[in-house]
């Protein structure tokens, strides 16, 4: 699941092996979107820090694409 905000951040509020796991119920996907607003409205600040204390993790990326 991936929540994006243009021009800002994207979130991936959570991540599954469709082996392990067929789909999540409504009441989870309501949860992870609130979970997914709180984290998009964050500064730039906020996320740095939510990452150096862990609480976020950050996802490197190939921007090769864009550049082109």
């Amino acid at each position: 699941m991936i929540a994006y905000r243009a021009g800002r951040h994207s979130v991936f509020p959570y991540g599954f092996a469709k082996n392990e796991r067929d789909n999540i119920d409504d009441r989870e996907l309501d949860d992870l979107k609130k979970l997914a607003k709180h984290f998009l409205n964050y500064s730039d600040e906020q996320i740095a820090m939510t990452v150096k204390q862990s609480e976020l993790m950050e996802v490197p990326w190939d921007d090769r694409e864009k550049k082109r």
